[in-house]
């Protein structure tokens, strides 16, 4: 198994992931994206999207929602490897 190397702070992406209170599928999705920003150095980002009616609107079908330098990248679901070959992507730029 190669090693995967860290970011510096300056080049990092941001990762979030956008949930709402409640929801199995968001804490899955928490715990995959946790792991797999681990190997990256990364800390993702949890926003509750409750009480926000814009992006409630917006994303309300698709909860979880996954975020890499502000593009949905997933939905519902995530799968580690893919979510591993898109933070692997945005490391390199």
């Amino acid at each position: 198994m190669t090693e995967t190397p860290v970011v510096p702070d300056s080049a990092q992406p941001t990762v979030e992931v956008l949930t709402k209170e409640g929801c199995h599928l968001c804490e899955e999705a928490m715990a995959v994206t946790a792991q797999a920003c681990a190997e990256y150095g990364l800390t993702p980002q949890q926003i509750d999207i409750t009480h926000d009616d814009a992006r409630m609107a917006q994303h309300a079908e698709e909860i979880p929602v996954l975020l890499i330098n502000g593009r949905v990248r997933d939905f519902w679901r995530f799968d580690p490897q893919r979510l591993r070959r898109l933070l692997a992507e945005a490391v390199q730029g």
